[in-house]
């Protein structure tokens, strides 16, 4: 049985800076939200996509029709809370069946606090996004009893353009840690959960402007003990740990406005250390060496993206989200590109010429999505390797 079927959900408006509205159900907590709202492809991962802090201040709206089906559980988070700003979908299944599920995600939502919205076409969303590009928009849930008004859906439309613009946005700072701290959890395996790393083979600090924990998790997997650092911790204070590596994580929002990240690794990278950016970590990498970010009109979201590997002419099949993108055509002449969107021909990744140093935009620790590309974790490990040995 589909969300469609029952009566026992509150209506709930998704208004568009356009002026665009759509009437559903409320699946979540009562209130209003705004942010950007962009569109995941993804068939699952919903709880993984939710709790992503490179979603901040983002409505997400999810392709696939059936969104809750197999609930949520404690293990499947990627933060310590729901970062979206909201969640749009078609269907909530009424029944969620799931060995590890604990609880169903209308549940969730509420629990979190997190405003959605549900039994709206989520095709005609996603067109209407796809042929303008991504824009503003604010949901409102309503209270049991109440009936969607004028008023209301006056009120959403005045929410959506009045949320801020996503490009100038420095929201590392929101997201990031507030202080530093050591990892050493390893990946999830069926019937045993996650693992410890106990004896690691090297040290890598992680600048946290929005980490995702299954990075940190891929990190521990492969022999490194991990101490993260808040987004604006000076290189000076990097470098004093001596590390092996050095990690740029992902995250939310445009990366020009993070000066002290740019600052600070562009000290690390020239330092000599090996050094690998993710996302907004790949973005402020090229921004370092003298590269150039735009925002993009059509934002990358969704776990079947394909990737162009140019040394090899591999395509991968990789997990993206992100909205802004390094311009390809403006890379200095020590930067060279690595890897190729096969969507639009936006960059995908970049290496150093004359340092240890490189990057990629999307996500190689997937989660949801293909582990094609996970490979990019063992090249870091590979030339700490070399650098301690050198």
């Amino acid at each position: 049985m589909l969300l469609s079927l029952q009566g026992t959900f509150p209506p709930a408006i998704l208004a568009l800076a356009d002026g665009t509205v759509f009437i559903g159900n409320s699946i979540g907590a009562t209130g209003t939200t705004v942010g950007e709202v962009v569109f995941n492809t993804s068939m699952t991962g919903y709880q993984e996509v939710l709790t992503d802090p490179s979603y901040c201040q983002q409505i997400v709206t999810l392709t696939y029709p059936h969104i809750g089906n197999y609930g949520v559980n404690a293990e499947d988070v990627e933060s310590h809370k729901v970062q979206a700003a909201g969640l749009v979908i078609k269907d909530l299944p009424l029944l969620a069946s799931n060995f590890r599920s604990t609880e169903t995600l209308s549940a969730y939502l509420v629990r979190e606090g997190t405003v959605a919205i549900a039994n709206i076409d989520t095709r005609q969303l996603t067109r209407l996004l796809r042929s303008q590009g991504a824009q503003n928009g604010a949901i409102v849930g309503l209270a049991v009893g109440e009936a969607v008004t004028q008023a209301h859906i006056d009120q959403a439309i005045a929410a959506a353009q009045a949320a801020p613009s996503m490009a100038g946005l420095d929201l590392a700072k929101v997201v990031t840690t507030g202080t530093s701290y050591d990892w050493t959890e390893t990946e999830w395996t069926l019937g045993q959960g996650y693992g410890t790393q106990t004896a690691p083979r090297f040290h890598v600090v992680a600048y946290d402007f929005g980490v995702k924990r299954n990075i940190l998790r891929m990190l521990a997997e492969r022999g490194c003990k991990v101490t993260v650092v808040p987004a604006q911790t000076p290189a000076a204070d990097v470098l004093a740990l001596q590390p092996d590596g050095v990690f740029l994580s992902n995250g939310p929002g445009d990366p020009a406005p993070c000066t002290y990240a740019i600052e600070a690794v562009r000290t690390i990278v020239d330092s000599g250390v090996p050094t690998f950016g993710i996302c907004l970590g790949h973005q402020i990498m090229a921004l370092a060496a003298g590269a150039r970010t735009f925002k993009m009109v059509h934002s990358h979201h969704g776990a079947n993206h394909p990737v162009k590997e140019l040394a090899t002419g591999r395509v991968s099949i990789t997990s993206q989200n992100h909205g802004f993108a390094v311009e390809l055509d403006a890379l200095p002449s020590h930067l060279r590109a690595t890897h190729l969107s096969l969507f639009d021909g936006t960059l995908q990744g970049l290496e150093h010429t004359n340092r240890p140093a490189f990057s990629f935009q999307g996500h190689p620790e997937a989660s949801p999505g293909s582990s094609d590309i996970d490979t990019l974790f063992d090249r870091f490990t590979d030339l700490m390797e070399i650098h301690k040995n050198a």
